[in-house]
């Protein structure tokens, strides 16, 4: 359980220390889009590819990780990604730090104790087929209602003549990036699963490549997210739900169970309100 974590704490570093170097990177670029020049604009982007690779390693060790560990357990372990990037930004960006600054990291790394304690009485995982149709329609309403939402504040804004986002739209697009990252780590993990109950190794990396399109789309949404609005909104909103999406799906679909345990559920729960509570301090 402590190897998945510490390989999830990497794979969080990586995509976070990542996603600010790209932050900087899209300072002279164009919105993130598929047009061709848009492409080239940023693939000889230095700054934003040295950050798009780390991203990538960091969804690799997040790989490994969910083989070996419940995806209750790697998705809020994740969401301590936004302390470490307050240390990267501190040491290496020489950003200040005030204390609630500091708070949040320390309330990241009990909590990141606490899981990792709680989650060592975790039981395996079994795939429910029956609970898999509702969470693709719960998942899917989220989305519709979501983006009315954000339509219509948008549409607002036009009326109004309004340039800058509005904070509504940045805590939008930050949860729809976030649930595409926990739903990304819900499906990876579902193809693990699959793979140990005995079907056939094929779901393996079908799942994979569908945890890819999640978590695609979910960069998309985020880039663009952080181009137009504030970096520390657009990034909280998508750690707390990418961590409350992969809770709540592993659960529904995976079957994943508190610990039966007293005192390794109380230390699981805690954990996650810290790494909580210490993603919105950071």
């Amino acid at each position: 359980m402590w190897e998945s974590i510490c390989l999830t704490l990497m794979a969080t570093a990586g995509n976070n220390i990542g996603k600010v170097l790209q932050k900087k990177g899209t300072v002279i670029l164009p919105p993130l889009s598929f047009k061709l020049k848009v492409v080239r604009a940023y693939a000889f982007n230095k700054l934003w590819i040295i950050g798009f690779l780390m991203d990538i390693v960091g969804a690799l060790l997040m790989l490994k990780a969910l083989s070996q560990a419940p995806v209750s357990v790697v998705q809020p372990v994740s969401g301590c990604g936004l302390a470490i990037l307050s240390v990267f930004s501190h040491f290496y960006l020489k950003e200040v730090m005030n204390a609630l600054d500091w708070v949040g990291i320390a309330l990241a790394g009990v909590g990141t104790i606490g899981v990792g304690i709680g989650g060592e009485e975790q039981n395996d995982s079994a795939v429910s087929l029956l609970r898999l149709p509702w969470m693709v329609f719960c998942i899917s309403l989220l989305f519709v209602l979501l983006n009315a939402w954000l339509h219509i504040y948008k549409s607002q804004r036009r009326e109004q003549e309004l340039m800058q986002s509005e904070v509504v739209e940045e805590i939008i697009i930050g949860l729809e990036s976030g649930i595409l990252f926990g739903m990304a780590s819900v499906i990876s993990k579902m193809g693990f699963v699959f793979s140990e109950q005995g079907f056939s190794k094929i779901l393996v990396p079908i799942c994979i490549s569908v945890s890819i399109c999640c978590s695609a789309t979910g960069f998309v949404y985020q880039t663009r997210g952080l181009k137009h609005g504030r970096a520390i909104v657009v990034s909280t909103c998508a750690a707390v739900a990418s961590i409350v999406t992969g809770v709540l799906a592993g659960m529904l679909a995976l079957g994943e169970t508190l610990p039966s345990a007293r005192v390794a559920r109380l230390f699981l729960l805690l954990g996650w309100l810290c790494i909580i509570l210490g993603s919105f301090f950071s």
